[in-house]
């Protein structure tokens, strides 16, 4: 495989095939191992992205999502470091699971450019996987959660390939953000994943899954509107366009951080995942990598305004008045006493505000919480970090928004992809100690600061100077129990 010079000292191998391409016969079926190729393949250009519409205006312009046209959409990509000793075990991994509601993303995104952790000594992976119907749809003729299937699959490619790159297969780190961390999440509780990694990083995602019927609405929804069976067999008759057409506009409507409207889900469907994954890893019982899920250190986090990015560009903020306020909570039963909370710490707030500060907790901060708490409270061998990231962009007054940490992590602030987020001015200190921190935990299990205990100790990243925060907003928390 003839790869290609990214950086001094870091080679990149792209559109490397994981699995074999999910088209024709092979369509609406588990991922089947790549058929061997011979001589020297190029892996100098991204690989195919699975198919998919770019996200719609405004969302757009702050989230690029490059498409590549092609049939080889399960391949990933890696940056390696180049030309120095690996050590005889060889380097760290970080396998990269991408976000996008499930819909959206690819590995081709700019902003997960990998040679940042390759320059400082990671060999980073990332990974795409079958999106929307075709990954996530609800068949009675086809397995669940075929995109899913695909992201352990490229764990087992890289289980098995890794070394050939200088990775050390017992020291992966899988991380992801939004739909990637509930992933993440999934494949914690999932049997099929176990020993595939040894740590994980969950970005602005918590555990997430739904009742084998419950997740077919959406499929359903689909084939009503092509007028097909909800079958594979149907689907797989109708021209892609058209298919993803629908796909769109069915969940146009949909909410990732409300949850309203039709969206794709994974499935708790008895085998990929045998029980709820937010169950199994509250309980402290999940079936996950290695011996048990408990024993796979975690490092959990959110933004603080994660709301923003569908409240602030849609102008819901604006509009948002006190009867709506209160009409959404009721129909998210939201309790009165939790929104007292919420409201008396921001007497300036709007009611959109208040809205996406109570469903950003509720969704994500909370859960991710309790995974903590029920960890400790467990005597999980595997140690547990939280942060927080507050750094607010002044694009659009977009503030701590969801994806806003990308760019940090990554360490590529300097191109114009993310600078679409966080305009030209983010401070680079506050990226260079988030990657830092990425880094030691994928290294060293470790990121920097106090692992998960009594006093419930958070790593806040901005405002400011990263600082250890005890017990961030215990007060709203506490708010939601009982």
């Amino acid at each position: 495989m003839r790869g290609a010079l990214v950086a001094d000292g870091v080679a990149g191998f792209f559109g490397v095939p994981y699995a074999r391409a999910p088209f024709g016969a092979f369509r609406f079926r588990a991922p089947e191992p790549v058929e061997p190729w011979e001589g020297v393949r190029k892996a100098t250009e991204f690989g195919p992205t699975a198919p998919k519409r770019p996200y719609a205006p405004p969302l757009d312009a702050l989230l690029p999502d490059p498409v590549v046209e092609g049939d080889e959409c399960l391949n990933v990509n890696v940056w390696a470091p180049w030309g120095a000793q690996a050590g005889p075990a060889g380097r760290a991994v970080m396998v990269w699971i991408h976000g996008g509601s499930l819909i959206h993303g690819s590995n081709a995104v700019p902003v997960y450019d990998g040679t940042a952790f390759a320059r400082d000594g990671v060999v980073l992976v990332s990974v795409n996987y079958r999106l929307g119907v075709e990954g996530f749809g609800v068949f009675p003729d086809a397995p669940a959660n075929l995109g899913l299937r695909d992201q352990i699959a490229a764990l087992t490619w890289v289980r098995e390939n890794i070394a050939a790159f200088g990775g050390d297969p017992e020291r992966v780190t899988v991380f992801g953000e939004s739909a990637g961390a509930i992933s993440i999440a999934a494949l914690l509780a999932s049997p099929l994943a176990r020993g595939l990694f040894r740590r994980a990083v969950v970005q602005s995602g918590a555990p997430m899954a739904l009742p084998r019927e419950r997740a077919r609405r959406t499929t359903a929804a689909v084939a009503k509107r092509l007028g097909i069976p909800a079958t594979a067999e149907a689907f797989a008759a109708v021209d892609r366009e058209r298919l993803l057409t629908a796909q769109t506009e069915v969940t146009a409507k949909g909410s990732p951080l409300t949850g309203s409207g039709h969206a794709f889900q994974i499935v708790v469907d008895g085998e990929v995942l045998p029980r709820d994954p937010a169950e199994a890893l509250t309980a402290g019982r999940a079936e996950g990598p290695g011996v048990a899920s408990g024993e796979v250190d975690l490092l959990l986090g959110t933004t603080s305004e994660e709301y923003r990015l569908w409240f602030v560009p849609s102008g819901l903020v604006e509009r948002l008045s006190s009867p709506a306020l209160r009409l959404a909570l009721w129909k998210t039963r939201v309790p009165s006493r939790t929104a007292r909370v919420y409201r008396a710490n921001r007497p300036l707030a709007r009611p959109g505000e208040i809205l996406g500060a109570l469903a950003t907790d509720k969704l994500l901060r909370v859960p991710l919480n309790g995974i903590a708490d029920a960890r400790l409270g467990s005597g999980a061998a595997g140690r547990t970090f939280l942060y927080e990231f507050g750094w607010p962009s002044p694009v659009l007054g977009l503030g701590a928004c969801h994806a806003l940490e990308l760019g940090f992590v990554f360490d590529t602030l300097d191109i114009p992809e993310t600078r679409a987020m966080t305009g030209p001015d983010a401070p680079r200190e506050l990226a260079a100690a988030m990657h830092a921190a990425w880094v030691a935990f994928a290294t060293e299990g470790d990121p920097g600061w106090r692992a998960w205990d009594a006093e419930r100790p958070v790593m806040a990243f901005g405002p400011g100077r990263p600082a250890l925060v005890m017990a961030p907003r215990e007060d709203e928390r506490r708010a939601w129990d009982g």
